[in-house]
């Protein structure tokens, strides 16, 4: 059976990646720093939670050097402070679960997926595109994670690693629950976004999926959006 640790796997994008792998057979691992999230999380065979921060050394080598086979990572975990952003500490803090904390993971897990010639999959963002000026700390991370999956690409394809990311874009998570609640920026979104509707997590679970089955062998380096056509408009 294959396995996968999903970081920020127990809310949001995250559950519905890993709720996706579990679907097709995978064991996952669904990463989480927040107690109170996993113990919310509603139970799921094949699904194991575990305890993870992204921003510490030793909670990531611990969940890692627990393993004795890894196939795919996908890395789910990350914040956003909107309107806090321009707050130097808030920035850094950002920064640091986003794309450290993609990188930190991505180092932990490369001698396991070298062994058995996995994958990963890394969350970027519309954001990695375009600016959101008020949130300059998510913007810039999810810009850096862009160009982190591109730079792993290429370091680690001798390894027999590929590395991938999606961009989602307006999806229904918690993250976007206010905007969802506002009549005014809603009608916004849907203005530009093609097919008129928010994205579910399983859609942006289904395409993780894909990007660490072997049906995608030849695909690394590549940015992948899921935004219902945002991007094009």
């Amino acid at each position: 059976m294959k396995t996968a640790v999903v970081t920020g796997g127990t809310r949001g994008i995250g559950a519905g990646v890993a709720k996706a792998l579990v679907d097709a057979g995978w064991r996952v691992l669904a990463a989480s720093a927040s107690e109170a999230e996993r113990a919310a999380f509603e139970p799921t065979a094949g699904i194991e939670l575990v305890d993870l921060d992204v921003t510490k050394d030793a909670s990531v080598s611990a969940v890692f050097e627990g393993l004795d086979r890894l196939d795919g990572l996908v890395n789910c975990a990350g914040i956003l402070r909107r309107g806090e952003e321009y707050d130097i500490d808030v920035f850094r803090q950002v920064l640091e679960v986003n794309l450290t904390g993609t990188m930190r993971c991505c180092l932990a897990a490369h001698d396991l997926l070298a062994r058995s010639k996995g994958a990963i999959v890394n969350t970027a963002s519309m954001l990695s595109t375009f600016g959101g000026p008020l949130v300059p700390a998510y913007s810039a991370s999810k810009g850096g994670v862009a160009q982190l999956t591109k730079a792993l690409a290429g370091g680690w394809a001798d390894d027999g690693i590929r590395v991938n990311a999606i961009a989602p874009g307006w999806i229904e998570t918690e993250m976007t629950q206010g905007l969802r609640d506002d009549p005014t920026r809603t009608d916004g979104i849907m203005a530009r976004t093609p097919l008129k509707r928010w994205g579910k997590t399983s859609e942006v679970g289904v395409l993780a999926r894909w990007l660490l089955s072997d049906e995608a062998s030849f695909v690394t380096g590549a940015i992948y959006p899921v935004d219902g056509g945002y991007l094009a408009m």
